[in-house]
C-alpha cells in the first residue's frame, strides 16, 4: 500500500504528555506550550482534559488555561471529556471539539474507569449524543490495543469492536493507542489490516509510546499500511497514569523528522517544534525525550557560529 503524501499530526504534549507529570505545571506554562505548538504550524493541539482533578490533578485548571488561550482559526484545541458533566464544563468553555476514550481491555477498562468495556460504551453514549448534538466534532480513543498491563496480548478484534462502537456513536475517528508501548511492527501492521476490516483506514488514527524504542517504527509501519493522522507529543512527554512503566509518547520532533525524510508533508515547521520541546524540557526539568530535537538544535547552533 502507498504511503500518504500528507500527514496531519495531533499534538497531545499539553494534556497527555503533561498528566503524568509529579509537580503542577502553572497554567501560563500550559497556555504558551499549546501556543508555541500553534504557531509551528500543528493543527490539532489537545489542550486539556474535563476528567476529576482528584484522578488527575494536572488537568484541573483546563478552564483556565482554555480561557487564557489566543486560538487560531486554523488550529483545533480538542479536550478528552470522560462523562455528561466533563461534557457540560467543555461546552462551558466553548470548546468546538471533544474525545471520549474506551479501552480495548477488560483490565485497564476495570483499572483506569472502574468499570468493563460494555458498561463505559454505556456510559458514553449519552456524552456522544449529546456532544453531536450541540454540533462539536467528536473524536474516539482506544487504549491497550497491542498490550495490557493486566491482561497481556490483546486480540485485535477487541479494538477492532471498540473502535467499530465509537464510530457508530458518530466518531469521526478513532485513535488506537498503544498505552505501554510493547507493540512492534508485524503486530501494528496485523492490528491496522485487522481493525480496517471494519472501520475505514481514512477513519483511523495511531498512537504510539516508545517504552521499548519502537515508536518511529511503528510510525512507519503505520504509514505503509495507509494511515495518515498520529498523536504525538512534543519532546516525547507523557506517561499514563493507570499503566506503570509506560514511558512517553512518541516525539512529535521525531516523528516529524522521519515524515521530512521520506517527503510526506505536514505543515509543520520542525525547528520551531524542536525549540519548543527543549523549552518544556528545561522548564519540568527533566530530560528531553526526543532524539532528533535536540541533534537537530545542535546541528543548527553550530551552522549559526560558522563565519563566512
Amino acid at each position: 500500500m502507498a504511503r500518504p503524501p500528507q500527514v496531519k499530526l495531533v499534538e497531545v504534549g499539553a494534556r497527555d504528555g503533561l498528566q503524568n507529570e509529579p509537580e503542577p505545571v502553572a497554567t501560563a506554562v500550559k497556555i504558551e506550550l499549546i501556543e508555541r505548538l500553534a504557531a509551528a504550524g500543528l493543527s490539532a493541539v489537545e489542550a486539556g482534559s474535563f476528567v476529576s482533578p482528584q484522578r488527575v490533578p494536572q488537568m484541573a485548571d483546563t478552564p483556565q488555561v482554555l480561557g487564557g488561550l489566543r486560538r487560531r482559526t486554523r488550529t483545533a484545541y480538542p479536550v478528552l471529556v470522560p462523562n455528561l458533566k466533563g461534557l457540560d464544563a467543555a461546552l462551558a468553555a466553548g470548546v468546538a471539539e471533544v474525545a471520549v476514550f474506551v479501552s480495548a481491555s477488560e483490565g485497564f477498562s476495570s483499572r483506569n474507569i472502574a468499570c468493563s468495556r460494555a458498561e463505559s460504551l454505556a456510559r458514553l453514549a449519552p456524552v456522544a449524543e449529546r456532544a453531536v448534538a450541540h454540533g462539536l466534532r467528536l473524536r474516539g480513543y482506544v487504549s491497550c490495543v497491542i498490550g495490557c498491563p493486566y491482561d497481556g496480548p490483546v486480540d485485535p478484534d477487541q479494538p477492532a469492536e471498540m473502535a467499530v462502537r465509537l464510530m457508530e456513536m458518530g466518531c469521526y475517528q478513532v485513535s488506537l493507542g498503544d498505552t505501554i508501548g510493547v507493540g512492534t511492527a508485524d503486530a501494528v501492521r496485523h492490528l491496522i489490516d485487522r481493525v480496517a476490516l471494519r472501520v475505514s483506514r481514512a477513519c483511523i488514527a495511531m498512537h504510539f509510546h516508545d517504552t521499548y524504542g519502537q515508536a518511529v517504527a511503528n510510525v512507519l509501519a503505520s504509514l505503509e499500511a495507509g494511515i495518515a493522522v498520529f498523536d504525538s507529543s512534543v519532546g516525547g512527554l507523557g506517561g499514563c497514569p493507570f499503566a506503570t512503566g509506560a514511558t512517553g509518547n512518541v516525539a512529535t520532533e521525531d516523528v516529524l523528522y522521519l515524515l521530512q525524510g521520506l517527503g510526506i508533508e505536514t505543515g509543520v515547521d520542525l525547528l520551531a517544534v524542536a525549540e519548543t520541546g527543549a523549552w518544556i524540557s528545561r522548564l519540568l526539568g527533566r530530560p528531553n525525550g526526543s532524539r532528533a530535537g535536540p541533534a537537530l538544535l545542535a546541528a543548527s547552533g553550530a551552522r549559526s557560529t560558522v563565519v563566512r
